[in-house]
């Protein structure tokens, strides 16, 4: 009996998703607990009117579609949190960008666009080719900007490498690269299974081997909270591309490109 009932919860569940959802929760508890937006990744006006009562509702409504995601019986309400990062991409993040193009308001785009394109791959209504293969090409272009930041912002990037690790600046580099592969592969559709798994891999070992140290250094710093959070998000949402993505070799851009998919 207990068998047939873990069966029945596993059927249920959208295992996949927890990375994904897990991101999102503790987002939604930083912002609850701070009464304030996500820095960067949510850049709403200091000047903006009810800040704290509406980020205390964003923070609710990314907990909501986090649980939601997981619940593969939720219907609509699985929309929720790609829905919330769409909403974010476009009321935010694309206005920033196209009052400053430089690559840092571009980064933050990308980071968004990672977490609301791989969210709505994974709805069932978007099964379509044309529409999974718009997520997959909206996905795949994040890789690339992450990549040239690791080379634009080197110095960031190797300040932040662990100090047990030698070469700071090769990881810095190496990582950049890593990015750039999977952002192409993940494009043409050429080993994009395995390179999505990897690219959720890598950006999950940011988070295990950089972030968690730097929040337990200093564990009421928001910010080290946040930039977990992000981590730990992108490589959900990483994790959750990789199903929805073309299973044989193909090299197609186009929106007809999921077609090849088995």
């Amino acid at each position: 009996m207990y068998h047939a009932k873990g069966i029945r919860m596993r059927d249920r569940l959208f295992l996949d998703a927890l990375p994904y959802a897990a991101g999102a929760i503790l987002l939604g508890l930083i912002t609850i607990a701070a009464r304030d937006f996500a820095f960067q990744w949510q850049p709403v006006p200091e000047a903006f009117s009810a800040r704290a009562p509406i980020a205390v509702l964003s923070g609710i409504l990314l907990i909501l579609g986090a649980l939601a995601s997981l619940w593969l019986r939720a219907g609509l309400g699985r929309a929720l949190l790609p829905l919330s990062y769409t909403i974010w991409v476009l009321a935010l993040h694309v206005p920033r960008v196209a009052a400053n193009p430089h690559l840092g308001n571009l980064l933050g785009l990308a980071e968004i666009l990672s977490l609301a394109a791989a969210g709505w791959a994974s709805m069932e209504w978007a099964r379509s080719p044309p529409i999974r293969s718009v997520a997959r090409i909206l996905f795949g272009i994040c890789p690339l900007v992450f990549g040239l930041s690791h080379f634009v912002y080197a110095d960031i990037t190797a300040s932040m490498v662990p100090d047990w690790l030698p070469a700071k600046y090769f990881w810095a580099y190496f990582t950049g690269v890593a990015h750039f592969a999977a952002g192409a592969a993940i494009l043409i559709g050429v080993a994009a299974r395995i390179a999505a798994s990897l690219l959720a891999l890598m950006c999950g070992l940011f988070a295990l081997l950089l972030h968690v140290p730097r929040v337990a250094a200093a564990p009421t710093n928001r910010m080290e909270w946040t930039m977990l959070g992000i981590a730990i998000s992108i490589a959900g949402a990483a994790w959750l591309i990789r199903n929805f993505v073309p299973r044989q070799q193909a090299i197609a851009i186009g929106p007809h490109a999921g077609d090849l998919a088995g």
